[in-house]
């Protein structure tokens, strides 16, 4: 936990993340898996639809002008390698929009304690100002990144303290009394070198024995004198494509290709399987790979895998969307005419939560009979269903009664808008299938 030991990680975990292959393919996918094309608001205030209708309208056009989702994936990225999310909240004259809030990421590196220390009654410990209850107070942040072509170390080289409510730091809490968080990866940079270096040693091995090389050796006896003696471990060059002689009682044998052995595969699911460990994610999901698996399998694996995704995306809502939306809210207020009137006054109910992409499911015709069992038995709701997809459900129903009168009014059904020949919720049959894939 201590700063020097952070700083020997992170500049490990980046250089994979920037030159392994598996590394940024993983970090990129639990990064869309968790953010996805990002939150939406759903206002929950009772009896006034109208007023939630607004705010959401609203608060969805903000995150479009100030690039949110953007910058949640740039932090969720920031949370695995770096270990930690830090963003500044801020004013931007340049955001599209009524509402100038803004929300800049800041890396982990410029989170430091300014040298020589501050004088004063409060701890600064790791770049975060205490008070006496180990509550933070204020954030120094250096104008540079360390390892920025701007940066100078002297005097001048901090912002002015930033207070905490201007800063949204999240991380992982692993330890009690932590204040920094350490990267997620950190447990998988042995494997990810031994990887590469197994990797490396096959390939030269492989290439040694494809290449023209070989070693030459006599048949000769060894007393005999009319043999030519080359200089001991003398090479000779060879061309491709080129035949040669050699001297009388002289042979030579090229290098048998030993690698990749069978087990090579093997060695590699493995190591990819405890790398993806660390992180609560499948291995078909960090190797990009379900060949060896099947229904069941696929989702059973993938069940452990989702609740961590639940619970990182609960954690996103409540130090990071839920400090946003409280700060857009206070800016929203003040314009004029801007968001209804109940919306604004000081004990408005703003009652919300944040629906998410849902996850398709392996087998798309058995979750759907399973959810139609679920309605049937009253053991779910729409709700609960369409959020499932990351969906409102009154959108949802207020889409589907727009269609259901569009069809009414242009003398349509269900069974003409289907698929030629084939009722609604008619089972398909495998030939039609392979039909309509070949067409």
């Amino acid at each position: 936990m201590s700063r020097e030991v952070r700083c020997i990680l992170i500049s490990r975990a980046q250089y994979e993340y920037e030159n392994n292959s598996y590394c940024r393919g993983i970090v990129n996918t639990l990064a869309n898996y968790t953010i996805g094309t990002g939150p939406r608001l759903q206002m929950l205030a009772h009896g006034d639809s109208k007023a939630n209708s607004v705010i959401e309208e609203r608060f969805g056009e903000w995150m479009l002008a100030a690039h949110l989702t953007e910058k949640l994936h740039t932090l969720r990225i920031s949370e695995t390698v770096r270990g930690e999310a830090i963003a500044l909240l801020t004013d931007n004259d340049r955001i599209d929009h009524p509402v100038k809030l803004d929300v800049a990421p800041i890396e982990a590196e410029r989170l430091q304690t300014p040298w020589p220390k501050i004088a004063g009654p409060n701890q600064v410990i790791d770049g975060i100002e205490f008070d006496e209850a180990q509550n933070p107070l204020r954030y120094h942040v250096m104008r540079y990144h360390p390892g920025d072509r701007f940066y100078r170390p002297n005097r001048n080289q901090f912002l002015a303290p930033i207070p905490a409510e201007a800063i949204i730091h999240h991380f992982k809490h692993e330890r009690a009394g932590q204040i920094r968080g350490v990267s997620a990866i950190a447990p998988a940079l042995p494997l990810f070198a031994m990887l590469r270096r197994y990797t490396l040693a096959v390939l030269t091995a492989a290439e040694n024995a494809a290449l023209p090389g070989g070693v030459i050796h006599s048949e000769a006896a060894p007393d005999t004198g009319e043999i030519v003696k080359p200089e001991l471990w003398d090479e000779i060059e060879l061309e491709r494509g080129m035949w040669m002689t050699l001297p009388d009682g002289w042979n030579i044998t090229q290098i048998k290709a030993e690698q990749p052995t069978t087990m090579y595969p093997d060695f590699k699911r493995e190591v990819l399987n405890e790398i993806a460990r660390c992180l609560d994610m499948p291995y078909n999901v960090a190797a990009g790979n379900s060949s060896g698996y099947n229904y069941a399998s696929g989702r059973l694996d993938h069940q452990a895998f989702f609740r961590s995704l639940r619970v990182q995306q609960r954690m996103i809502e409540i130090n990071i969307l839920d400090r946003i939306f409280a700060a857009w809210i206070d800016e929203a207020s003040l314009i004029e005419d801007y968001l209804p009137r109940s919306a604004r006054e000081i004990s408005a109910d703003l009652k919300h939560e944040w629906f998410w992409d849902g996850h398709e499911h392996v087998d798309p015709a058995k979750e759907a009979a399973a959810q139609n069992v679920r309605l049937r038995n009253f053991t779910t709701t729409y709700a609960a269903e369409y959020g499932r997809q990351g969906r409102d459900w009154e959108s949802a129903f207020e889409q589907i009664k727009r269609e259901r009168d569009l069809l009414h009014d242009l003398k349509l059904t269900p069974e003409a808008v289907s698929m030629p020949g084939r009722p609604v919720g008619a089972p398909v049959d495998e030939a039609d299938e392979n039909e309509d894939k070949g067409s």
